[in-house]
C-alpha cells in the first residue's frame, strides 16, 4: 500500500496556477484543507420522482462522512434516473434503457472533467446500477458501487406483496375479479417506503449481480433500504473508498472474466430479471472483457436454482436479507464448486474470503443447498433458431414449461398487444408476437410487464399462452416469454416478417425458438420489407436510435452508426468454476 500515492486531482487543484479553480471551490464551502487532500467524486442518481433513488441523498451523507473521517474530501454531484415501474406501459419507458447510457456517460463526464481520486457511485432503480457500474468501468480509478437496497414488502390481506402484485391487480380488477375498493387498497399498501422493487427483479439482481462482480462490498446490497444498518454499510462504503485509493485498486483489477462468470451464476441460482444479460453484456463491453450470449447458456445449464424469490418464488428480498444475505448465497455455490473462489472484491479480499463471514439463519427456507436445489438447472436459456438468429433470452421461473408451439398473433408495438389482451382476443396456446420494440425500434426496449400481467391477471393465461419480443420484460415477469430477439424487427431480423397464424415453436430442451416457414418464403416476405421512419428524429431517442447496437451486444451506444452484430472472442467460460 502506498502511504502517499498520487492524486489525479492535483492537476486541477495545486499550484499557483490553479488558484481560480481554488477560489471557486472556496465559494461553496472547501476549504484549502479540503483541497489538500484526495477528492473522492460522489456520484448519486437521488430522484423525487420513485422510492427507488428517493433515500439516496440521505444516504450520501453517509457516505461523505465516511469520506472525511478517512481523510478524504467527499464532492457530491447527481446524475438522471427514470422509474420503469412508473413508467412501464407507457410512451415514458422507452425512456428508462436510454437512461443506462446517460448515466454513465453523465459519471464519466463529471469524473473526467474533475479529475477525481475516487468515486462512489449510489444507485437505487434499474439502470441506475449498471449505468453507474459501466461509468466506473470507463473512468478505472479506485472506486465502488452502493446500492440504496430493497424497499420493505407492502401487506394485502396479511400476505406481502410487491408492485408485481399490483400490476397483476389491475388485470383481475379489468376482468371483474376483483373491485375497485381493492384494487384501492393494494395501491395504497404495496410499496410502503423508500427502496427498490421488492423481489429478485432487476434492481435487485443487479445489485447481487455489483456483488458477484465485485464492485460492491458482498453482503452490502442484501441490507434494505430503511434499516438502520444500511447507514452504516454507507458510511463503510466512505472509508472503503479511501482504502482502494491508498491500494490504487481499481475496476480493471476486480471486474474480469472470473467475477463475470460468478455474476452470471448469481443471477442463475436466484432465477434473476433476464435484463442481467442485457446489462452484463454491456459492464464486459465497457471493462474490455470477451463476453457473448452464449456464455450464459454454459453457466445456466451447470448452476441450479437455490433462491426462493419471486418472481417465481415465494419469498421478497427482505426475506433474503434475513435468511443470510448474498454472503450465504455465494457460500452455498463455493460449497457446489460452482464460484471462481479467487475473484478479487473492493475489500481487498477475495469472493470466497468474503463468503466465509456468511450467517445463516436457523430455520430460514429461502436459501437452498446446491445438493437439494429448487431447479436443476439455472433461471435463463438463451435460444437461437430461424426467429432468433442473434438469440434471445428466456426466463425459467413462475412456470415448468419447456416446449411450446402455437399460432402468432403479431402486433406492433406493445398498445396493440395490451389492447387485444383486455379484450380477450388472445386464446390458450397463441404465441403473442410484439415487435418494433427493440433498442433502434422503440427506440428505447420497452419492458413488456404490463402485457404480461395483464395475461396473468385478466385472462389467466399464463400457463397456456406463450409471448416473444424484440424488447424487454420486467424482471418482475413471469411466464413462458423470451425477450431481446436479435436481430430486431427495425434491423431487418426475421421477426419483421412473421404473419398471424405462422406456427412459432419454443424447444427449451434444443434452446431453439423457430417459425415454421420454409426459408424461401422468409426471403420472399423480406424483399417486400421496408425499415420504418423513425419514430422520432431529433433530440436523445433519435441520437440512441442511431448508435445503438444490437440488443445481442448489449445495446451499448457507440461512436460511429449501430452495427447488427460484432464478431468478438468469446468468454474463457468452460462450464467449470475454477
Amino acid at each position: 500500500m502506498d502511504s502517499n500515492p498520487k492524486r489525479r486531482s492535483s492537476a486541477i487543484l495545486e499550484g499557483a496556477s490553479r488558484a481560480p479553480a481554488r477560489a471557486m471551490l472556496h465559494a461553496v464551502g472547501f476549504t484549502q484543507e479540503d483541497l489538500q487532500k484526495p477528492i473522492i467524486g460522489i456520484a448519486n442518481t437521488w430522484i423525487e420522482i420513485g422510492p427507488c433513488n428517493y433515500h439516496l441523498r440521505e444516504l450520501a451523507e453517509w457516505v461523505k462522512k465516511g469520506v472525511r473521517d478517512a481523510g478524504g474530501t467527499p464532492m457530491e454531484f447527481n446524475t438522471v434516473s427514470i422509474s420503469d415501474g412508473i413508467t412501464m406501459g407507457s410512451e415514458g419507458m422507452k425512456a428508462s434503457l436510454v437512461s443506462r447510457e446517460i448515466i454513465a456517460d453523465s459519471i464519466e463526464l463529471v469524473g473526467r472533467g474533475n479529475m477525481f481520486d475516487g468515486v462512489v457511485a449510489l444507485s437505487g432503480c434499474d439502470k441506475t446500477i449498471p449505468g453507474t457500474i459501466m461509468a466506473l468501468a470507463r473512468l478505472d480509478v479506485p472506486s465502488l458501487m452502493l446500492y440504496g437496497g430493497s424497499i420493505a414488502p407492502g401487506k394485502f390481506h396479511g400476505k406481502d406483496v410487491t408492485v408485481q402484485d399490483v400490476f397483476e391487480a389491475v388485470g383481475a380488477h379489468a376482468r371483474g375479479a376483483m373491485s375497485d375498493s381493492e384494487l384501492q387498497l393494494i395501491e395504497d399498501s404495496a410499496c410502503p417506503g423508500a427502496g427498490a422493487c421488492g423481489g429478485q427483479f432487476t434492481a435487485n439482481t443487479m445489485a447481487m449481480v455489483g456483488e458477484f462482480l465485485g464492485i460492491s462490498p458482498m453482503g452490502s446490497a442484501s441490507v434494505p433500504a430503511t434499516v438502520e444498518q444500511k447507514q452504516q454499510v454507507a458510511y463503510e462504503a466512505g472509508k472503503l473508498v479511501m482504502e482502494l485509493f491508498k491500494r490504487d485498486l481499481r475496476p480493471s483489477q476486480v471486474i474480469t472474466s472470473k467475477s463475470i462468470e460468478n455474476a452470471i451464476a448469481s443471477v442463475a441460482c436466484t432465477c434473476g430479471s433476464t435484463n442481467a444479460v442485457l446489462h452484463l453484456l454491456a459492464i464486459a463491453s465497457e471493462m474490455g472483457v470477451p463476453l457473448e450470449i452464449d456464455d450464459f447458456n454454459k453457466v445456466n445449464v451447470r448452476v441450479p436454482v437455490i433462491c426462493d424469490l419471486k418472481p417465481g418464488g415465494r419469498f421478497m428480498a427482505t426475506d433474503l436479507y434475513h435468511a443470510g444475505g448474498s454472503p450465504l448465497v455465494a457460500k452455498r455455490l463455493l460449497e457446489g464448486g460452482l464460484l471462481n473462489g479467487d475473484a478479487l472484491t473492493v475489500t481487498g479480499k477475495t469472493i470466497a474470503e468474503e463468503a466465509a463471514h456468511a450467517k445463516e439463519t436457523p430455520g430460514q427456507e429461502v436459501i437452498c443447498t446446491v445438493a437439494s436445489p429448487i431447479k436443476p438447472f439455472g433461471g435463463q436459456v438463451i435460444l437461437h433458431g430461424s426467429l432468433a438468429p442473434e438469440g434471445c433470452v428466456m426466463k425459467l421461473s413462475g412456470h415448468n414449461k419447456l416446449y411450446h408451439r402455437g399460432p402468432a398473433r403479431v402486433f406492433d408495438g406493445e398498445e396493440a398487444a395490451f389492447a387485444a389482451v383486455q379484450s380477450g382476443e388472445i386464446k390458450p396456446g397463441d404465441v403473442v408476437v410484439i415487435r418494433y420494440e427493440g433498442p433502434r425500434g422503440g427506440p428505447g426496449m420497452r419492458e413488456m410487464l404490463g402485457v404480461t400481467a395483464a395475461i396473468s391477471g385478466i385472462a389467466e393465461l399464463c400457463d397456456s399462452v406463450a409471448l416473444l419480443t424484440d424488447g424487454r420484460f420486467s424482471g418482475a415477469t413471469r411466464g413462458l416469454v423470451a425477450g431481446h430477439v436479435a436481430p430486431e424487427a427495425a434491423m431487418g431480423g426475421p421477426i419483421a416478417v412473421v404473419r398471424d397464424g405462422d406456427l412459432i415453436t419454443f424447444d427449451v430442451k434444443t434452446r431453439q425458438l423457430n417459425v415454421e416457414i420454409s426459408e424461401e418464403e422468409v426471403a420472399s416476405r423480406m424483399r417486400t420489407w421496408r425499415e420504418p421512419v423513425p419514430r422520432y428524429t431529433r433530440g436523445v431517442f433519435a441520437k440512441y436510435a442511431a448508435t445503438v447496437s444490437s440488443a445481442s451486444r448489449g445495446a451499448v451506444t457507440a461512436a460511429g452508426p449501430a452495427q447488427t452484430k460484432q464478431a468478438q472472442p468469446a468468454l474463457a467460460i468452460t462450464g467449470k468454476a475454477k
